[in-house]
């Protein structure tokens, strides 16, 4: 089975989207997967149930982050790499989708009751959310030529 699968797989286990990109990649950048699969809970439906940036992006950014990140305070180098990367991320996932917001993306905005109703009754979450996994993944495994 591919990371992608793995990561479609590990949402499809029941963790959020998050969790399903940070933890399938993290290893292979130095972090163990429980550590990852905590730090990423957070950031699942569109960051703590808001409806803002998909979870799958959040986690997207959180292996760039951990891959280039900076993290001496003169290596603006890096921060300066991070961001790139991280919009070219963003750009990509554009390009595909159309947004990186959840409520836009599940066409509800689920940090509303009637909005988080809606697509629970309708399965928004098993139709919709592997897709933006699984190319969350193909476009992130591309930038940090990943496997």
């Amino acid at each position: 089975m591919s990371k992608v699968e793995n990561a479609v797989q590990c949402f499809n286990n029941g963790f959020n989207c998050s969790q399903a990109i940070f933890s399938t990649y993290c290893e292979q950048l130095g972090l163990d997967p429980v550590t990852a699969l905590k730090i990423a809970c957070p950031f699942g439906s569109g960051i703590a149930r808001s409806a803002k940036t998909c979870g799958a992006v959040s986690g997207a950014y959180m292996l760039i982050g951990l891959n280039y990140g900076k993290y001496l305070p003169e290596d603006n180098e890096s921060k300066e790499k991070c961001f790139a990367i991280a919009q070219e991320f963003t750009n990509r996932f554009n390009e595909i989708h159309g947004s990186i917001n959840c409520s836009d993306l599940l066409k509800s905005d689920l940090s509303t009751p009637d909005g988080l109703q809606y697509i629970k009754e309708n399965g928004l979450w098993d139709k919709l959310c592997p897709i933006f996994i699984r190319d969350a993944a193909v476009i992130v495994e591309e930038l940090l030529e990943l496997e």
